[in-house]
């Protein structure tokens, strides 16, 4: 019965991790029941809820068992009427009983609602439900057009893109546009044109199983969290020195930059990859290691990159940055996709009562207490193994929307202190101008951008693939709302920057024909004969650098 319990715990427990539902199921080291099994009756069930509902509240058997919750019955009730093997538990369990008490009834509901439906078989039946649950969807306002694939990246430091296309996509028919991909699990695929060596397949196609994952020759990754390392890269050709990833974890960011050192044989360049938090730095050095980058990466657990010294000798090299700090997250569609489950209304309906609270853990033949109500969620997520950030949402409040900006302005001024670094990237999954345009235009100020000759790496600087990614830098939006404004309109929110720094960022936004949410990336590039002499000498203080930072802090956008 552990299963039950389980799946109520993932659906009604907010994260406070990243990942994708399916990733932090898998990763959770709380839970008693195969996470094969927990994702797979939660994934079912989402499936039936609408017509689930109807037969629980129709055999109303909330009332008669005071031991059900509406999300509770909905689980285990699927599992009487749906699943081979029936309800996971022992016979005599007394959840199991309190379902088996009104099998007579449920069943002649659940014929009750096939018949209604017109429908022949279960199959015809499960596709009726699907067409009345997008039919809700489209009522709702919820779009229906925009397109989240599953994005894979080729690594390259097992594989190349044409061993992959002989292998793991031979039985796939490449498409022209994300479109044609559809959301089932259709053998099509998608050549990404921006990106070298990542392809869209279908959102309903589940590589976890297939070899050429387990062997870590394709990794899952979103496009927009593909740019940084391509960005600051390119073709890495002619890339000389080491690189850096300061805010690393979970680790795509840098076994992509390790495949595209790979890839042009760049063996000499070594990465040094970090984390402040010594669990996610574990997660790391596990991705680094199943990418087989041990031999180009030295993972540096625990590290806070703020806390570095530039001028350390073994940073001495380092030419290249790439910082993806912890941001608001509010670009990120579904990240916490938990499928939002339509339930049965309770016996009597609790007022006032709060949703999200953490639980003790029950013991299987104890009584379930668990909140009765799954936590919204969008059901469109984007398969994004790939958050590495603390926060999300679209909504934060203005306070800490400055505060996280000050942070990332902090960082990235930081990485611009390496002796030898020539270039930088910085990104996040906001859609906030504080955030993004903003953090970009305080850096460009700043006095070591400007001692050392630090500017933006303009549009006709970029590879190739990013120089004709359409969507670019905006100069203006609501306060605290999105570029197009949306939501409150207290004040504008502007940023000085020049029309060809501007076009040097670069932006995803969620909801169009990219298939992808909401992201930003700018690289800046050093320039010595881009030096302002007025700013005296180099910064140089090392760890010293952020005494006093408080001081003379950005407080966000004047009325």
């Amino acid at each position: 019965m552990s299963l039950y319990y389980d799946a109520v715990s993932v659906l009604t427990t907010p994260s406070s991790t990243g990942g994708s539902f399916k990733s932090r199921i898998y990763s959770s080291r709380n839970l008693k029941s195969s996470p094969a099994q927990i994702y797979a009756l939660v994934i079912e069930a989402s499936k039936w809820d609408i017509l689930l509902k109807e037969v629980i509240e129709a055999a109303g058997i909330l009332k008669q068992e005071p031991k059900l919750t509406p999300l509770l019955a909905l689980l285990l009730v699927h599992d009487h009427l749906l699943a081979k093997n029936g309800i996971a538990a022992n016979a005599n369990h007394p959840l199991r009983q309190a379902v088996q008490r009104h099998k007579t009834r449920l069943k002649g509901e659940f014929v009750k609602a096939r018949v209604r439906r017109g429908c022949a078989s279960i199959a015809d039946l499960k596709a009726a439900v699907l067409r009345e649950k997008q039919a809700a969807q489209g009522a709702l306002g919820i779009s229906s057009t925009a397109v989240y694939p599953r994005w894979v990246r080729i690594n390259n430091v097992r594989t190349t893109m044409e061993e992959q296309l002989q292998s793991t996509f031979k039985a796939y028919t490449r498409v022209n546009s994300l479109a044609e991909l559809g959301d089932k699990d259709e053998a099509k695929m998608y050549v990404d044109p921006h990106v070298p060596d990542l392809v869209a397949v279908a959102q309903g196609v589940d590589f976890t199983s297939s070899p050429a994952y387990k062997n870590g020759q394709i990794i899952l990754q979103d496009k927009a969290s593909s740019f940084p390392a391509y960005l600051l890269l390119g073709d890495a050709e002619a890339w000389s020195g080491d690189l850096l990833d300061g805010c690393a974890a979970p680790g795509n960011k840098t076994t992509h930059m390790a495949s595209l050192l790979a890839k042009h044989a760049a063996g000499r360049s070594r990465i040094f990859s970090m984390d402040a938090s010594k669990v996610r730095s574990k997660t790391l050095q596990k991705m680094v290691t199943a990418a087989g980058a041990d031999n180009i990466v030295t993972v540096l657990q625990g590290q806070d990159f703020l806390a570095l010294d530039p001028n350390e000798s073994r940073f001495a090299n380092v030419t290249g940055l790439l910082l993806d700090p912890s941001c608001s997250g509010s670009g990120i569609v579904g990240r916490d996709d938990v499928p939002k489950l339509t339930l049965p209304a309770p016996a009597s309906t609790p007022t006032g009562k709060s949703q999200g609270k953490k639980r003790k853990r029950r013991h299987d033949d104890e009584e379930d207490t668990h909140p009765d109500i799954a936590a919204p969620a969008s059901t469109s997520a984007s398969a994004s193994a790939t958050d590495e950030n603390e926060f999300a949402s679209a909504t934060l409040d203005p306070d800490r929307l400055t505060k996280l900006s000050n942070l990332q302005a902090r960082i990235v001024e930081h990485a611009l202190r390496f002796p030898a670094a020539t270039r930088v990237t910085y990104s996040t999954c906001s859609i906030h101008l504080i955030e993004n345009e903003a953090v970009v235009s305080r850096v460009l100020a700043s006095d070591v951008a400007r001692s050392r000759g630090w500017r933006m790496m303009r549009r006709e600087e970029q590879p190739r693939g990013m120089r004709v990614w359409p969507h670019r830098g905006v100069r203006t939006e609501s306060r605290y709302g999105d570029a197009e404004g949306h939501g409150e309109v207290a004040a504008a929110a502007a940023v000085d920057l020049s029309d060809e720094e501007l076009d040097a960022c670069l932006r995803c936004w969620a909801g169009d024909e990219e298939g992808l949410g909401g992201f930003f990336v700018a690289g800046f590039v050093r320039d010595e004969d881009n030096v302002d002499l007025t700013r005296g000498a180099p910064v140089s203080q090392g760890m010293n650098e952020t005494e006093g930072s408080d001081e003379d802090e950005w407080e966000g956008f004047s009325d």
